[in-house]
């Protein structure tokens, strides 16, 4: 399959230009993953942009996103496929009522019946099946892979490996295009050595405040720069502190969007105070900022 990016300085444009900055490390990865054909495994922090670097990479190669959502108790059939049980019972029912009991041929006729329907016209594709079937070039997001059961990650592995789904009434599924796939993880728990081996691996964390300063630019070009400036170093200060949860860049921009949609135009302490809970999201989170943060010192 073609390469979708030509160097690291070329998917680093085009990420840009899907509305997602990225660092050094996080363009080279997505260029090698292309690159080498190989998924890759991102881990980080809830919030720093780990789904919505799979999304860019679709947008910036007008690629589909098919996404795998996992969460506790996410099984096969929501993963790979199911059969269509429902129309199999139509179709067994149909060639029952055009039998003929004195014909002699049940076996024969059963076993017509079971040829037909287990076909493809009865299989119900789950994302990594679609992803794999696809006639056109796919991002495949395995998201939050953390959440499920381990027993999923020995479902990924013909995929990660082969870009293949076996199905045992159809035989081995290969893919038409090789899809880009991305596996998420807030690292909640450890993922097997097996998945490991099979991926690139790249890790997110919260970035310097330079970087995030020129995300939260793109995403709230009527930001002022000033202010721009004093919310990321604002928000760099909570995360120092000891929280339940630290903001992540997804509530920096929130919070510059809260601050636009309030017609601020400095960093009070009232305004700050009022808007807390758009950057933290427990009690004592706020409890905690609100006594540790001097308000009235270092704002613009």
């Amino acid at each position: 399959m073609p390469s979708r990016f030509s160097s690291v300085e070329a998917a680093s444009s085009a990420l840009e230009q899907a509305g997602y900055i990225a660092s050094d490390p996080i363009a080279t990865t997505v260029y090698l993953a292309d690159a080498l054909g190989k998924p890759f495994l991102v881990e980080g922090p809830a919030g720093v942009g780990k789904t919505e670097l799979s999304k860019a990479v679709a947008t910036a190669t007008g690629a589909e996103l098919i996404r795998l959502q996992c969460y506790e108790g996410v099984d096969e059939a929501r993963a790979l496929y199911e059969w269509n049980h429902a129309k199999q019972l139509l179709r067994i029912t149909a060639a029952g009522a055009h039998h003929d009991p004195g014909s002699g041929a049940d076996e024969a006729d059963w076993g017509r019946v079971k040829e037909d329907i287990f076909t493809d016209e009865f299989l119900l594709d789950r994302p990594l099946l679609k992803a794999v079937r696809a006639d056109h070039p796919t991002v495949l997001l395995i998201d939050e892979l953390d959440k499920a059961d381990v027993e999923i990650e020995g479902l990924l592995l013909e995929v990660l490996s082969d870009f293949a789904v076996t199905v045992p009434e159809l035989g081995t599924i290969q893919a038409r295009h090789t899809p880009f796939v991305v596996l998420t993880s807030n690292a909640t728990r450890e993922l097997s050595e097996a998945l490991r081996r099979r991926c690139l691996y790249l890790h997110i964390d919260y970035p310097e405040a330079a970087l995030e300063q020129r995300i939260v630019s793109l995403k709230v070009p009527d930001l002022d720069a000033t202010l721009s400036e004093s919310v990321v170093r604002l928000v760099g200060a909570l995360r120092e502190m000891r929280l339940r949860k630290s903001p992540s860049v997804a509530e920096t921009i929130d919070w510059a969007r809260t601050l636009i949609a309030l017609g601020g135009d400095r960093l009070d302490p009232e305004l700050v105070s009022s808007t807390l809970g758009v950057l933290l999201k427990h009690q004592e989170d706020i409890d905690t900022a609100t006594a540790k943060l001097d308000l009235t010192r270092g704002l613009a």
